[in-house]
């Protein structure tokens, strides 16, 4: 996929469409890595945060709790 560096404001940047959005599964506000190689090579990485232990944990339960029923029945 080729795209343009376009001026925005002072700045300049690469505009991403809907669709590259969407085969990146980045969505606005999204943060990402920014890696120059080189030989000037870019590579942009998105920032995937997982989630800490207590939040985890806290989510097993509430899931547990709403279909310990269809868990018992699969047991």
């Amino acid at each position: 996929m080729i795209k343009k560096l376009s001026k925005i404001g002072n700045s300049r940047g690469i505009i991403f469409d809907t669709a590259l959005m969407e085969y990146a599964h980045l969505k606005e506000g999204d943060e990402v890595n920014v890696t120059v190689h080189e030989g000037g090579t870019i590579t942009l990485t998105p920032l995937r945060r997982s989630i800490d232990a207590d939040t985890a944990r806290d989510s097993a339960k509430r899931l547990i709790g709403k279909n310990s029923e269809l868990f018992e029945r699969l047991s």
